[in-house]
């Protein structure tokens, strides 16, 4: 094999398993939807193929992605939302039927090079608050913190 060829494959491998790491996934209640954040690295130009299911029985059932065919029961309750580093599937009507192993992997061709797994059961599930919220997009946030001196020396705010 040219020794060419065989680094830039090798360099591809390298930067796919090391760019599509998922760091995190969480599981909370949005009125009646079950909400999925899927967090993960994302340092490489190469696009993410990912994939949400849900293990019930020892079934695997594929809810949304680009990897496998979600299941037909599925495809109308669910809507999903892409940024940068997380990617956030919605169930809607989410009942104790829904209950079972959730998994958010991502892939690159037919390998999976990472995944995290969460347990939902409805009634433990947490409501959605301002803590996700602020982990999604904390821009606005670090903007506000670093505005506040100039807002004392502007005497707009006090104490």
């Amino acid at each position: 094999m040219n020794p060419g060829i065989s680094l830039t494959l090798f360099l591809t491998v390298l930067q796919v398993a090391s760019g599509q790491k998922v760091t995190s996934l969480t599981a909370c209640l949005v009125d009646q939807s079950l909400r999925l954040d899927c967090r993960h690295e994302n340092t490489t130009s190469l696009p993410i193929q990912y994939e949400f299911s849900l293990t019930r029985d020892s079934k695997k059932h594929v809810l949304f992605g680009t990897v496998g065919v979600p299941e037909h029961t599925y495809r109308s309750r669910t809507n999903f939302t892409s940024k940068y580093n997380i990617k956030v599937l919605y169930l809607s009507g989410f009942t104790t039927k829904d209950e079972g192993m959730y998994t958010c992997e991502l892939h690159i061709s037919s390998q999976t090079f990472s995944n995290k797994k969460v347990s939902v059961i409805r009634d433990k599930l947490v409501k959605c608050g301002g803590i996700s919220l602020l982990a999604q997009d904390t821009s606005w946030l670090l903007l506000s913190l670093l505005s506040l001196p100039f807002l004392f020396a502007m005497d707009f705010i006090s104490f």
